[in-house]
Order: C-alpha cells, then structure tokens, then sequence
C-alpha cells in the first residue's frame, strides 16, 4: 500500500476522551472511529490488525481440531427462556421484539444457541467428542463503557463450545483449550497467565481466566512470580494427548495466580515473600467446565454405549478478538506511539522516501516495495510528499515492526537504513540485504 492511497486519519493531538494509552493511541492512528457509547468503527489500518488477530486465533483452533461456524448475532428469547439465563443474565443484555412482537435479544454469548444445534443434530456418543466455535459480534449493554475497545458494548468475540459424554473427557477439552491459548496469545507477543477465576453468569466450579500484565488492567490480580518466567515455545503438544494436554495445564496453573474475585489471602501467603507479586491485568479470555447445566435444562442429550441417554458434558471457551488489540497496544508502546509485535502488525515494514520527486530516491523505493511485495510481505510505502520529521512521526504512532528509510545520501554509499521500531537501533544494507533480513525476520510468520 501507497500512504499516498490509503486512508490513515492520524491525530496530532491526544482525544480528551481517551483515558489509557491503548484507546489514545488507536484514536491517534487512525484505527477507530466512536459511533455511540462503547460502539466503534473499525477504520482500515485497525480492521487490518483486527483480521490479522482473528485469523491467529483462527489457525490455533483448527489446530487442535475444533469446527469453526457462524451464529447470528440476533437470538431468540425462547432459547435462553428454556434454559432460565434470560431473566437472570442482567440489564447487560439487550432485549428487543421484532415486528412479530417476538422477545429477541442481541447476544451476549452462545450457549443457548450452541445447545439448540446440538440437541438437533447429534444422539449419539459415538459423535463425540465436538468441538464447535465462531468468531462474532456480541453486545452486552454495559453501564459505564470506557477505555476504548477495552470495555465497549459491542464486540468482536471468539467463543467455543465442546461437547463431551464424560466429565473426563470434558475436562480434557479443557486442557486443551488452555494449549491452545497459550500458543494463541504468544503468537500475538502476548504473555497472557491464565488465573483461577470466577464463572460469573456462564456458571460452573472450573474456570481460568488470561490476563495480561498493564497497569491499567481493570481486574487487581496475585501471583507468584515464577509464572512469568514460564513460556509454551515452540513445543508440539498432541491434542488427543490427555496426560500431554493435562501436564502443559499443571506446569501453568500450579503456582499461585488468581483474580481479586477468588483471591485467598492465606494460600498466598505460602507463596515466598519474594516471589509475592500483586498487579493488575487485562482479562483477554475465559474457558469453562460447566458439566450437565446446559444439556440438563435443554435436553441435550446422546445414548450412551448401554444404549441409555445421558446429558452431555460441556464448556464454554472465550476470546475477546476486538479487546486483544488494546491489551497489545497496552502491554506494546512507547511515548512514540504503538510498537506491534510482528505476528500482528498491520504492514511488516514501512518504507521512508526522504526526499519524494527525487529520481533515485523515487526509483529505490519503488524497486524495495515490489521486493517486500514479491517475498509474500506487506510494505507500507510513505510517498507523500513532506519532512522526514512527519514521516517519521507517522511511523513510529501507527507502529510498525521495521522501517526502511531511503534518501539521496545514503543511495550514494549503496546503502539505505533499517530499523527496528522495538529497540530504535539502525543499521545501514545495501537494498537487497535489508529486504533479505526482512524476509528472515518474517518467516514461519508470514
């Protein structure tokens, strides 16, 4: 893309609206636009890092074996009527009757619905185990929305729904699923913990909570401080593996990690005093155990091998696709601006043309920017015309990993400037070796 083209409104001044860094600086660079209280558009340079954050999530469920579909946003009331939430779920959830004068509400989660396609489609164990996931809007009606993409009303949410014939086999889906995120959030440069916490309206005894570390995370959280030493890697975990799956769980939540809402003062007081650690984080995704509380009240049930029905065991998985973007931004800024990781950036590198007009400088860059495009990367190309000064501060705001600068000067010695946005240090290559570098940087990423 040509920033000549594209459509990038950045903001000089910082919003008098925008309370932590995240929602400034997407605001700033031109990622969001607000429509109403807690309901934004997704301007192209934050629709891109949006879908580049879907996608991740995407590849690490199919991964271990879960089904993507798609639910409608809109959902009867008659569902969740049946299952006894629709009365108990708050003044969070928005009711609304359509022409019919039908009770409809704009959803907040699935498991209702999950269940109803279940129930209607599957009787027998031996279709099991299933796992079944979309990514899709919610809303939940929030009284105070604030912080941007933080905590909005409306937004874009991964959420899973497994379907198992015993409580084992269940809680095994649940390992899994914790494999998953954690492969899921590092891709993203995300450390995310996951904590004990509490089941809220989902319901159920079993539930870890992922937060990420950012003074400005909305939940007061204690650890022991040996879990942020942990990290998943690059390891390859079977995910038909019970004993694999449960031991990545062990090695992740034995140690003392758990919100404010499940705090035990005690318990961590056994924790060593100098490995005591009280923070706050941002909570990026759930997953549930609640056994038999859906297919009990909505008769989702299979016939078992001695022919008898039995009501399935489930879980629920959550993912807050829109709210990881500010957690990145959170977790990945400096007074510049954004710092993206390369496994979400919206361009994999940005090219600098110091002086637009010049025949050299005009030609190099062009030659750079098909290179990157042929090599499978998405450069971003400032050819408008203006001061270093600007260009600059336009690439260091939006963020992205690596920047190339080109200018007569440098084109004289054969060289032009590579740098790293994450640690500021430059260096000087000839053009090939800059795009070969760029290329080495971005593989298995790409």
């Amino acid at each position: 893309m040509r920033l000549s083209q594209y459509f990038l409104p950045v903001l000089k001044e910082n919003p008098a609206e925008a309370q932590i860094v995240s929602h400034r600086l997407m605001l700033r660079a031109g990622m969001i636009k607000q429509s109403s209280a807690g309901i934004y558009s997704w301007l192209p340079l934050g629709y891109k890092v949006l879908r580049k954050v879907e996608e991740i999530v995407h590849q690490e469920q199919q991964r271990v074996g879960h089904i993507p579909m798609l639910m409608p946003t809109l959902q009867s009331a008659d569902l969740w009527k049946e299952s006894g939430r629709y009365d108990a779920y708050g003044p969070e959830m928005l009711r609304i009757r359509d022409r019919q004068d039908r009770d409809m509400l704009y959803g907040p989660t699935n498991e209702e619905m999950i269940t109803d396609i279940f129930r209607s489609h599957v009787g027998s164990y031996k279709d099991l185990p299933l796992t079944l996931y979309h990514i899709q809007w919610k809303f939940r009606d929030e009284i105070r929305p604030r912080f941007g993409v933080m905590r909005g009303r409306e937004f874009l949410m991964k959420d899973g729904y497994n379907f198992d014939l015993t409580k084992e086999d269940a809680l095994h889906a649940y390992n899994r699923h914790l494999v998953s995120y954690l492969r899921t959030y590092e891709r993203m440069g995300l450390q995310a913990i996951p904590m004990r916490a509490d089941s809220g309206p989902i319901g159920g005894d079993d539930t870890h909570e992922f937060l990420v570390l950012a003074e400005t995370g909305e939940s007061e959280v204690f650890y022991d401080s040996e879990i942020t030493d942990l990290t998943f890697g690059d390891r390859e975990i079977d995910p038909s593996d019970h004993d694999a799956c449960r031991a990545v769980l062990d090695e992740f939540t034995s140690r003392y990690a758990r919100t404010d809402e499940t705090h035990d003062p005690e318990l961590f007081a056994k924790v060593p005093e100098e490995r005591q650690r009280t923070a706050r984080g941002i909570e990026v995704g759930q997953i549930f155990y609640f056994g038999t509380k859906y297919s009990d009240a909505m008769n989702a049930k299979v016939q078992g091998p001695d022919g008898k029905q039995v009501p399935v065991h489930m879980g629920s998985h959550g993912i807050g696709v829109s709210r990881l973007l500010g957690a990145i931004i959170e977790a990945s800024h400096d007074d510049k601006g954004i710092i993206w990781p390369e496994g979400v950036t919206p361009f994999h590198a940005g090219i600098v043309n110091l002086k637009q007009g010049d025949e050299e400088a005009d030609a190099a860059c062009d030659a750079l920017y098909k290179s990157l495009k042929a090599l499978g990367l998405d450069p971003l190309y400032d050819d408008r015309k203006g001061g270093a000064g600007m260009k600059f501060a336009t690439m260091d705001l939006i963020g992205l990993p690596w920047r190339i600068t080109v200018g007569p000067r440098g084109l004289k010695n054969g060289v032009v400037e590579l740098t790293s946005r994450r640690t500021g240090e430059s260096e000087e290559l000839p053009p090939e070796q800059a795009v070969e570098k760029l290329a080495k940087i971005y593989a298995g990423i790409v």
